[in-house]
């Protein structure tokens, strides 16, 4: 901070020349204060959305299908997944198996747990099939591709679990962002992909300490700068070699992110309850939060951000979806620059129950810069 002017009254001074230095002082004093707030707010953080659209299938029981988006500017912070799953009791067995970064659009970080890839550009869209298909099955990926003047090199962490290894278990693991960077976004896999049952019903941020079970609850609206990011499997068999990974989207290594401010948003709401129905849940950045850079999304059974992480009511429950929409919940279009939404399309298999909850998670930041 500059020293402040001192005024010594001095004898060859006039009174009314002192008058005017000190008027002078403080008219700069008050154009400085009126512009550090401006200063404060400023934000270089821009995300511009890619998909390609909708992939048909799976087209046969117990299989899966993968898509891809590609940034082709920017990096990516996050993306997202949107299934389409026909009428009738057909449209219980479309699930998501994935939504994760990829190096390629194809491969799959399942090897050693730690910092997997740098400046990934990527995102991956896995969807399964159950013991029934229809022909209106379909998968969207999305990456939100992110442009920062500060943020301008990302780092993918991933952890892993061999769960869940019986039916109607939570399998959750939780992987954490290295000290001094930012957690930008997250995504969750279960493999494997064949087994018709398994599928990734969580997603979301968190952080890793003590108050919130390091991952096992998730962060609340309003919470400023998680560090971690938790994936949840769900199976309704059993099945000793399933796996689960979380994906964690980090600021690149020698960032100085200390006027990095990520803001939470979340909304729960309960439901779906009835057998072979879909809900769609949505959450918005709110003014002064920042840009839209990541979202996440679980079917649960309720109060994720204050209790450890239950499954839903049912074990045939599964994810739809998790994807940046507008505030009414519907997919942004290739290119979009503004959402500033993010929704959650949860669906339950063919049985109802009344603990079921949806849930879904805005990530919003600003660079300070």
């Amino acid at each position: 901070m500059a020293s402040r002017p001192i005024f010594r009254r001095t004898k060859d001074v006039a009174p009314s020349r002192r008058l005017t230095s000190a008027g002078t002082a403080m008219v700069v004093g008050a154009l400085l204060v009126l512009a550090a707030p401006g200063t404060a707010a400023a934000n270089s953080v821009a995300v511009t959305v890619r998909t390609p659209g909708a992939t048909s299938g799976p087209t046969t029981i117990d299989s899966s299908i993968s898509t891809s988006a590609q940034c082709t500017s920017g990096l990516v912070s996050s993306g997202g997944i949107d299934q389409t799953n026909g009428t009738g009791a057909g449209s219980n067995g479309n699930h998501v198996l994935g939504t994760e970064p990829s190096s390629d659009g194809t491969t799959e970080y399942t090897g050693t747990a730690g910092v997997v890839g740098t400046d990934v550009t990527y995102w991956i869209a896995k969807g399964g099939s159950g013991g029934q298909v229809n022909s209106g099955f379909s998968t969207t990926p999305y990456a939100l591709c992110l442009t920062s003047t500060l943020i301008n090199h990302t780092q993918v962490v991933m952890n892993k679990v061999n769960a869940p290894t019986t039916a109607a278990t939570v399998g959750l693991v939780t992987a954490s962002c290295p000290s001094g960077t930012a957690l930008l976004g997250g995504g969750a896999l279960v493999t494997p992909s064949n087994t018709g049952n398994l599928k990734a019903i969580a997603s979301f941020p968190t952080f890793n300490d003590a108050a919130h079970d390091y991952g096992q609850k998730a962060a609340a609206d309003g919470d400023t700068n998680p560090n971690a990011w938790s994936a949840v499997g769900w199976d309704n068999s059993t099945n000793t070699g399933n796996e689960t990974y979380a994906y964690a989207i980090c600021s690149g290594s020698g960032i100085n992110v200390s006027g990095v401010t990520v803001k939470v948003r979340f909304t729960e709401a309960t439901g779906p309850n009835t057998g072979s129905t879909g809900q769609n849940t949505t959450t918005s950045c709110g003014t002064g939060d920042g840009n839209l850079i990541a979202g996440g999304a679980a079917v649960s059974g309720g109060s994720v951000t204050t209790t450890d992480f239950t499954g839903p009511g049912s074990a045939g429950d599964h994810l739809n979806g998790s994807f940046p929409s507008d505030a009414n919940g519907n997919p942004v279009a290739n290119g979009t620059t503004t959402a500033a939404s993010w929704t959650a399309f949860t669906h339950t298999g063919g049985m109802g129950s009344t603990t079921t909850h949806s849930d879904v998670w805005a990530l919003c930041a600003n660079d300070g810069v």
